[in-house]
Formats: structure tokens, sequence, C-alpha cells
């Protein structure tokens, strides 16, 4: 038998895409069954919910869980979660609740918490802080290593993040940010000040050929996925500049990456250089004004500020709004103080 399968699954958004072609001497089967046995651990339960949210596309039309495929159809199906890898363990820890329904929550992330776990960090995440909160909830009972989560941000990285309550909303919110429907914005201290004052970075972004746990623009295309970051400068600073950063597409490290090949890396990014004074004076003390900064401030100058999204049942337009976190707006008021004195 021939199939035929793409992974389309993303860095950021938390879906997989497959296709298949179905091999000419394919008998008619129902399409949960032939796509259960195709998906590794992936049962007919999670394909039908798929299928419910209209996840599953036969010839590029949407069918249900009973469709009995043909010779030579096309199936296209998007499936959030991808299989589980650890144990999930319920945590009783602090959550930042901005919206909740019985469909999702909408959770205001703070810096320093990583959204699910992975190496190095199997605790204290995230997702273990929702697997105890909605202990009582099925699809937090299923085992599986991200339930209802359709994206992320970086742990140092504070800022606004959906999840879904049911398999449908998991579904129909997948299906959004694979489409790219939902609206991001971020706030973000870079050095220096970008030209244009308002523009758009496109570069394929991919794993760092000499460093995996870092990522890399590739200009050419020849590596990596199509990244499209939307920017604009807010306030400047002289050395630095506020700006607003809409997200095209949601790879990780997207807005660090674009912005540091752009020369204009995040105020205090370790990982992207944005840790050393790139700007300014040699003189001692501006030096330590930009280490009281990083001291404020010890990480990544970069918060999620605003979410949209259509309600994955009601259709409604959903907008969510988070305030700059205290040591953000700490540096951001040592920046204003130091260059309204020059």
């Amino acid at each position: 038998m021939t199939d035929e399968e793409l992974s389309g699954s993303q860095e950021q958004e938390l879906y997989e895409h497959y296709r298949y072609v179905v091999d000419p001497g394919q008998s008619m089967l129902r399409i949960d069954k032939y796509l259960a046995a195709r998906i590794e651990n992936v049962s007919r339960t999670r394909v039908q919910a798929a299928a419910q949210a209209g996840n599953i596309l036969v010839n590029e039309t949407p069918v249900k869980p009973n469709y009995r495929v043909k010779p030579l159809d096309v199936i296209q199906i998007l499936l959030p979660n991808p299989p589980r890898e650890i144990e999930l363990i319920p945590q009783d820890l602090p959550l930042t609740v901005v919206y909740e329904d019985d469909d999702l929550i909408v959770v205001d992330k703070a810096a320093g918490m990583v959204v699910h776990p992975a190496y190095g960090n199997y605790s204290g995440t995230l997702m273990n802080a929702l697997m105890f909160h909605f202990r009582d909830i099925p699809l937090f009972q299923t085992g599986e290593l991200r339930p209802g989560l359709v994206h992320r941000i970086d742990k140092n990285t504070s800022g606004l993040l959906v999840v879904a309550k049911n398999e449908y909303a998991h579904n129909r919110l997948a299906r959004q940010f694979f489409n790219r429907t939902t609206g991001r914005r971020y706030l973000a201290l870079v050095w220096g000040t970008p030209e244009p004052d308002e523009g758009t970075i496109t570069g394929h972004v991919g794993r760092n050929i000499r460093d995996r746990k870092i990522m890399q623009v590739f200009p050419d295309g020849s590596q990596g996925k199509h990244a499209v970051t939307h920017y604009k400068i807010i306030e400047r600073f002289s050395y630095v500049s506020l700006i607003e950063c809409r997200l095209e597409t949601g790879r990780t490290h997207q807005i660090r990456v674009h912005m540091a090949w752009k020369g204009h890396p995040l105020f205090n990014d370790e990982e992207y250089g944005g840790h050393r004074i790139l700007k300014g004076t040699t003189f001692s003390k501006y030096q330590q004004f930009i280490h009281n900064c990083f001291s404020l401030l010890p990480r990544q100058a970069l918060h999620a500020q605003t979410l949209a999204f259509d309600h994955p049942v009601t259709g409604k337009r959903l907008s969510f709004e988070s305030p700059l976190p205290p040591d953000m707006e700490a540096v951001l008021d040592k920046w204003r103080n130091y260059t309204s004195g020059r």
C-alpha cells in the first residue's frame, strides 16, 4: 500500500498535518479506521474528533468519520497535540487566568515558566499546572503530553496563551493557528533603531547548524520554514527601541532570531547576543546603567501582549491584552529617565 505523507507540524504551533493518497487497490473503508491505522499513537477517537471539527478533507472537502475512502482519494488531516512522550504530573502551581469558559482558557504566563515538559524541564510547567487545574476534565485525563495546547511561548517570554478544554475546541483552535487567522502582537525592547520605522522581516527559520538549541535564519530558503514578522517602532531610547511585533507565522524563537538577524537583538537575550552592550558609550556610568537594567530584567525583553481568535464554538472574535510585566516596565522607566536627562 503506497501512502504519501507530508509532515507539516510547526515549531511553535502544536499540531501535525498529514496528507495521504489512497492506494488504487484500497477497499472502501471508514476514514476513521483508515487514518487510525496509519498515524502512529493516534486513536480512532482522536481521528473522529478531528473529523467532527472539519479538520479532515477528502479531495478538498470536509468529511465525517463514517466517510468511506475510495481509490486515489487525497486525504488531508490536521491533528492538534503531537503524541505523548513522557508522563505529565499534575501540580498545584499559581496560574493567572485572563478568561475561561467551558471550551477554553486564556492564561497570562509569567516569565521563567516553561509551557510544557521537555528535556531538562519535567515539572513546574504550565501544563503541569493545567493538569491540576483541570483534573476533572476528560481531555486532561488522557495521558497526552500537551492536552489542549495549540501554541506556546518561550520560557523567558511572558504573556498570553490559549488552551482548549475539550477535543472539539482543540481541533478548531488548531485549525485557526494553522490557517494563520489568529492575531498575536508582542512588545520587545531591542538594541538600536530598526530601519525603516515600520517593516516586515521575511526569512526561513530553522535549527542552527552548529548549536541545535537555538535557531538561525536561512535567507536563501535552503533550510528551515517560511517565517514572517511585521514590526513597528513604538518608542525610542537613543540606544534601544521599544517595538511591536505582529506574527504572521509562529516559528520557534521567531522574533528573537529575526531581530538578531537584522542587527537588533532583543535586550538581554543571552542566546542571540543581546546580553552584551551593543550600542552606546564607553563611559563606566553608562555601562553600570546597562548592568542595572540587566539585573532588573534577567531575561530577553519580550512580552506576548495581545491575542485574538474566533471562539471555537460560538465563532465570536475574542481579543485579550496583557499589561507589561513589572520587570519590563521597570526597565522601560529606567530608559525613559536616562534619555530624558540627556
